[in-house]
């Protein structure tokens, strides 16, 4: 995030990039409490689940530690074989488990925020270490936030406990006297209940906190109104880049101008300053289009790819500096200029199907061309 600007208030909300920026750097919004839920409430769905299995397991272990033969008394590494016995079987338990709670760990931050892998976040802050600054995290407002969450965590959990041993305190100290099996059975299961119970507490603590992460974490990453104009700027990029970006631009358009001018139909010439070059589609209909144009050294250089590609020059100062002043590139030309350009394409035409010199037809005279295609427009 951007140096704190102390001068003027951070109103406006932050830019796309700024979002992105701060999320480069692993700044997204994180909640402890929606972490510690999904883990609480996997760890109940796996008890659940989980439970026949981990109950004859545990019934297993019991048997083959709590039942000696005579040889295993006076065995010397009987415990020690027993132990190692008992540590795998516990192991091989608890295994599904803690394998469900592991992956659940890595996978609760994808809720809020999604996965971020930021190097810069895992750098040493030794700012961090400043006790003033400490004590200044302490007794601020996300301090008291948090302290009030704490405490909310506790009313709700203590509450939650003693409802649950106060419904179900009897019933457990009735296990006492049951056999092994019913006692494990029923046992899993009350812990299963109060543990579904006490997650359901943790419920209403996530409800406050992750609504809180996301207003806290969009208020931190608020821009002033300079801070938006500097962003501006910067994207732009600067004027000598620009520039040249234009420059590649007009190169690059002009390129594309020049390889459309041997498709043309004719090239209508000033004949020196102007040259516009006209293709007509008789398939697709409508009006002749502009294809290329330009003036002085462009006007040059499309007079001589239509010489090398055939294409019929002709002089028509008038309608030339008309057809530049008023029609841009691929667009149709004016309904004003139609008879005019439709007495060139015929002369074109009449010049195609001439088969010897005596033959060629008159280049036309005297175009109308309206006095209003003759300025050029204001851009």
């Amino acid at each position: 995030m951007a140096e704190e600007d102390n001068s003027q208030e951070r109103t406006e909300e932050p830019t796309p990039r700024r979002l992105e920026e701060a999320r480069k750097k692993g700044q997204i919004p994180r909640s402890r409490e929606l972490n510690t839920f999904a883990v609480v409430m996997a760890g109940v769905a796996g008890c659940g689940f989980l439970a026949p299995y981990m109950a004859r397991g545990l019934e297993r272990i019991l048997r083959a530690n709590f039942r000696l033969d005579r040889e295993d008394v006076f065995h010397p590494q009987a415990i020690l074989e027993h132990s190692l016995a008992a540590l795998i079987d516990g192991l091989s338990l608890l295994a599904p488990f803690l394998a469900l709670m592991v992956a659940v760990a890595f996978a609760a931050p994808v809720l809020l925020g999604g996965w971020v892998v930021s190097w810069e976040s895992l750098q040493p802050r030794f700012d961090k270490l400043n006790p003033l600054a400490g004590f200044k995290r302490m007794f601020s407002v996300r301090g008291l936030v948090e302290l009030a969450k704490s405490l909310l965590k506790v009313v709700l959990l203590t509450a939650v406990a003693f409802l649950v041993f106060q419904g179900f305190g009897d019933e457990a100290l009735r296990l006492v006297g049951e056999g092994l099996h019913p006692a494990l059975a029923r046992g899993l299961d009350f812990l299963w209940f109060a543990s579904m119970l006490l997650a359901s507490a943790l419920a209403v603590v996530v409800a406050v906190d992750v609504p809180y992460q996301l207003w806290d974490h969009r208020r931190k990453l608020k821009m002033t109104l300079q801070e938006i104009k500097d962003e501006f700027k910067e994207s732009e990029g600067r004027p000598e880049v620009k520039s040249k970006i234009r420059q590649l631009q007009r190169e690059r358009a002009q390129q594309r101008m020049m390889e459309e001018v041997p498709k043309a139909d004719v090239v209508i010439t000033n004949p020196v300053h102007f040259a516009v070059a006209l293709r007509y589609d008789q398939a697709r209909g409508g009006a002749p289009q502009v294809v290329a144009k330009g003036v002085d050294l462009v006007a040059a250089r499309i007079r001589e790819l239509a010489a090398q590609a055939g294409v019929p020059l002709v002089a028509a100062p008038p309608l030339a500096r008309a057809l530049y002043y008023s029609t841009e590139l691929e667009q149709e030309i004016p309904e004003g200029l139609y008879l005019a350009v439709a007495q060139v394409l015929a002369y074109v035409y009449q010049l195609r199907a001439a088969r010897g010199p005596g033959e060629r037809p008159a280049p036309p005279t005297d175009l109308p061309v309206p006095e209003e295609y003759l300025k050029e427009r204001p851009s």
